[in-house]
């Protein structure tokens, strides 16, 4: 019983050590996000992440975003974090009903679902590390700017968090 409470102990401290990405209300009704004309042209996102045991990092990314022939978002990406080197990435988003999408990522094993609701895009994927990985953006006044609130967990713990703003640069 003491092992048990000192296993759940530790996993709670270690859990508090990660901020869950300052999960703050920013839900509005208006503007509604459209990831499709948001991420179309280019992007550029510049945050913080936070990983448990680590110092926090920054990372910035570069997208570059196109619609295929199918309507969906096609968005490359270069992504570094701190001085490390860069990272490719490739996203896939079509909307597969009202308000509802669905696509892949090449970092996730799976596939990538998302949801939206008025200025809030909710998308949710497991990474290939088996990590789970939450993202909340929400679209700011005038439609060019998001904020991204990622938390990444494992076994329903965080262990890392990031918090970026995403600009829209062009159309």
């Amino acid at each position: 019983m003491a092992l048990r409470f000192s296993i759940l102990t530790l996993a709670i401290t270690l859990g508090a050590c990660v901020p869950a990405g300052r999960l703050t209300r920013e839900h509005a009704a208006a503007p509604v996000f459209d990831p499709l004309a948001f991420f179309s042209g280019r992007t550029e996102g510049r945050g913080n992440l936070t990983v448990l045991t680590k110092r926090r990092q920054t990372v910035t990314v570069e997208g570059h975003g196109i619609t295929d022939g199918d309507g969906a978002i096609v968005l490359d990406q270069d992504v570094r974090q701190g001085e490390g080197l860069v990272k490719h990435r490739t996203w896939r988003l079509r909307r597969a009903a009202p308000g509802r999408y669905v696509g892949t990522l090449s970092d996730a094993a799976g596939p990538v679902t998302g949801d939206v609701i008025g200025n809030t895009l909710h998308l949710s994927f497991t990474m290939k590390s088996g990590l789970r990985a939450q993202q909340w953006l929400y679209l700011q006044p005038g439609g060019q700017v998001s904020r991204n609130r990622m938390v990444v967990t494992k076994l329903g713990m965080p262990v890392a968090s990031l918090d970026e703003t995403i600009t829209r640069l062009t159309k």
